[in-house]
């Protein structure tokens, strides 16, 4: 194997070693946090929608996720599925 692939395949291991929408991180929501303090433990979401002060946000995709409502930038409710 040359050092390329050796070196790619390094990374690809790291990257999924990396996934922050897990059922660690998961466990470590609680209500009122605010938005900040949520994506500096999750990353940027993949996905924010709302308006009037409400946002609804998503971490993840269609097989892993996690899922935020916000309001005023703080945590009211959470979910998540197709945790690890």
């Amino acid at each position: 194997m040359s050092l390329r692939s050796l070196a790619l395949l390094a990374c690809c291991v790291l990257l999924a070693a990396c996934n922050k929408v897990n059922q660690e991180n998961f466990s470590r929501l609680k209500p009122g946090m605010s938005r900040v303090e949520v994506e500096q433990l999750l990353g940027a979401p993949a996905e924010c929608a709302g308006a009037l002060g409400f946002s609804s946000c998503t971490w993840g995709d269609e097989r892993s996720f996690i899922s935020i409502q916000f309001g005023n930038d703080k945590v009211l409710v959470f979910s998540g599925a197709g945790l690890k």
